[in-house]
Order: structure tokens, then sequence, then C-alpha cells
């Protein structure tokens, strides 16, 4: 065997142990990759509760409920719903109508109960000085 031969070989396989890892390592961390589930997605994966994920989607209007810290939500995309459970503080930009990502774990097929919710704002967003002018 040649240098030439040796040091194709040692690359090549340096190549293809790396390939492998990389692979192993987007294998294992498919699920978290994802930024959001939709209600859509957790209703069709079936997931277990007490599963730990992300939910995302839009408030539906009308739905909203709040006593002192405690506040119940729906969130839709269109197609399903799931009840959200939150003690805490909402955002500021939390309102009826808007997107919303709810971090927490499922309680059961139709309810969640998030540790963190955060309120997206919609892209059409301007400063006020900018609109003024």
């Amino acid at each position: 065997m040649t240098r030439k031969q040796r040091r194709l070989l040692l690359i090549g396989t340096g190549l293809g142990v790396l390939a492998l890892a990389a692979f192993l390592v987007l294998s294992a961390l498919k699920d978290s990759i994802v930024f959001f589930n939709s209600p859509t997605d957790v209703v069709e994966k079936n997931l277990k509760p007490g599963t730990r994920i992300r939910l995302g989607g839009l408030v539906q209007p009308g739905s909203v409920t709040r006593q002192n810290l405690d506040s119940r939500f729906d969130v839709t995309d269109g197609n399903n719903v799931i009840r959200v459970s939150y003690r805490g503080i909402l955002p500021d930009l939390f309102r009826e109508g808007q997107g919303v990502v709810a971090e927490g774990v499922i309680a059961d097929k139709n309810s969640f109960v998030a540790d963190v919710v955060l309120a997206k704002h919609d892209e059409t967003y301007m400063p006020k000085e900018v609109a003024d002018a």
C-alpha cells in the first residue's frame, strides 16, 4: 500500500466515522429539533401524559379565563383544540387570537399544563415612531 492509498483510506475512514456520529446525534435529537408541536401533532402522535413538549398555535377567541395567577385558555391550529392551564403572570403580548408557544407537560389527550408561556407578535408589528412617521 502506497502513502497516497493509506492517506485516502485514513481520510475515508474519518469521514465515515464523522457521518455516523452526525447521524446518531440527529436521530437522538429528532424530537427536540422541532420548535413546537401544533395541537394536531399532539393528537396524532398520541403522546403519553407527562410527556414534556412545546405546544404552539393561536389562542382561541373567547377561551381565556383568569383567576388570580391561574389562567386557562385554548390553543388551536384550526383543526384541533387543546386546553392549557398555566399558573403565573402571562406575557404582555398575550391575547386572544394571537400566536402562543407554551412549554410544559401533557395532562391528558386534550389538556396541557404549561410552565412557560411565550406570546408571539404578528409579522405586521411596527414601532409607534415608524407608524407615526
